[in-house]
């Protein structure tokens, strides 16, 4: 089957309306935490004070996360994403409002800090959906699931590129204050949207339910959460050395334009990923898309220019939304059914806080060794992906004969 026909088969359960509600839902999220950076950074005259209310909404929304994804477990996604969609829409309001008074900038990185309670993550709740939908087609489902989880890695890439982008745009064309209205916006309507979609009616919860057996994060999906914290470290220690690099050059605007070149090869790569036959298993993909990204992070340490740093990232990028999609199908190949909210949602927070954990370590070796200095964290991220891709493998594949044993007639990991 061609990519084309798969995605074609898996939009069909939807609609097109679904998936562009769903895209456009998640931007929000991307937004937020530029937008947040360049308000504060502008009204206090402060990158420290701008940093400290991004900083504070990542975290806070990477800690909050695993709560929303176990709530939409229990008692299904609607009225946790109505909740979230205002809560988020609300608070970034208020910090646009608060940003025009004169307040200490401290205050507006508590009201960041609240808004990252709020913000959904859409593109974690959408997986969830999909998993749900692919159960109708019977035999098709697992060909169904790993389209929807290629799409769904490609989707989260081009949120990472265009919301950025939207904010930067916003910025210079009306204000900082004017993307994140558009953010809100944003929220207020798609993320609603997607909250009261005839999909939500698939998920729930499983209140009054029999609980799942077995501990609740289990070895395995830390080790899968290690995995996103790896991508995350990945992004963030990108965006520092590129920044610095770019700044050096004298050119600081084209850091994130640089920046998104990966997002663009992470997008091509997670829709092509779709082609991959069912008997290349996700255990055994695992290590060889991370061995990608421990060989393609090398070159970033002998880059002189920007020009080549351009490809140098589109090229690296083919290997970073393969390696986060193999993660998160395997999450819902071993996940009980009834947790399966909770244990993408542990997987996304992960990501947050290996970004702020590259673009801070980055961003400190920059300043001591400049952008070269800043790469060395993203190749030390791209090794130990392969080293843990193998420990990862062996687990997995233990996994897979436990299942296949317990329902022999089911392909599984």
């Amino acid at each position: 089957m061609s990519a084309l026909s798969s995605y074609r088969s898996l939009f069909s359960l939807t609609g097109p309306l679904y998936v562009v509600v769903a895209l456009v839902a998640r931007l929000p999220l991307a937004m937020a935490q530029m937008g947040t950076l360049l308000l504060v950074a502008e009204v206090s005259g402060s990158y420290g004070g701008g940093g400290a209310a991004a900083g504070a909404f990542a975290i806070v929304n990477a800690v909050a996360s695993p709560v929303a994804g176990a709530l939409t477990d229990r008692i299904g996604q609607r009225p946790v994403l109505l909740v979230q969609s205002a809560g988020g829409a609300l608070t970034l309001v208020a910090l646009v409002v608060l940003s025009g008074q004169d307040v200490p900038w401290q205050l507006l990185a508590v009201v960041s800090g609240v808004a990252g309670v709020f913000v959904p993550q859409i593109g974690t709740m959408a997986r969830v959906r999909w998993r749900e939908l692919a159960k109708t087609r019977g035999k098709e489902r697992f060909t169904l699931l790993s389209t929807a989880f290629s799409y769904e890695g490609a989707a989260d890439e081009a949120g990472f590129v265009l919301g950025p982008a939207i904010v930067g745009t916003m910025a210079a064309l009306v204000s900082p204050a004017g993307a994140l209205l558009v953010a809100a916006g944003g929220l207020a309507v798609f993320a609603t949207w997607f909250a009261v979609h005839p999909t939500v009616e698939l998920v729930r919860g499983h209140r009054g339910e029999g609980g799942a057996s077995g501990p609740r994060v289990s070895p395995l999906l830390v080790g899968l959460g290690a995995g996103q914290l790896i991508v995350g470290t990945i992004f963030g220690s990108v965006q520092a050395g590129t920044t610095a690099m770019a700044t050096e050059a004298g050119e600081p605007g084209l850091a994130g334009l640089l920046h998104a070149v990966l997002g663009v090869g992470s997008v091509v790569a997670g829709l092509a990923i779709v082609v991959l036959p069912v008997r290349f298993r996700l255990a055994d993909r695992l290590p060889v898309f991370a061995a990608g990204l421990a060989v393609l992070t090398l070159p970033l340490l002998v880059v002189g220019s920007l020009g080549v740093l351009a490809p140098v990232l589109g090229i690296l990028g083919l290997a970073v939304a393969p390696y986060m999609i193999t993660l998160y199908s395997a999450c819902e190949r071993v996940v009980d059914p009834s947790r399966l909210g909770a244990a993408m949602m542990i997987l996304a927070a992960a990501t947050s806080l290996g970004y702020a954990l590259g673009s801070s370590t980055a961003g400190r070796l920059a300043d001591v060794a400049g952008y070269t200095g800043a790469y060395r964290v993203t190749v030390v991220a791209g090794t130990v992906a392969l080293l843990l891709s193998l420990v990862l493998r062996v687990a997995l594949h233990r996994e897979r004969r436990a299942l296949e044993a317990a329902a022999p007639s089911l392909p599984v990991v």
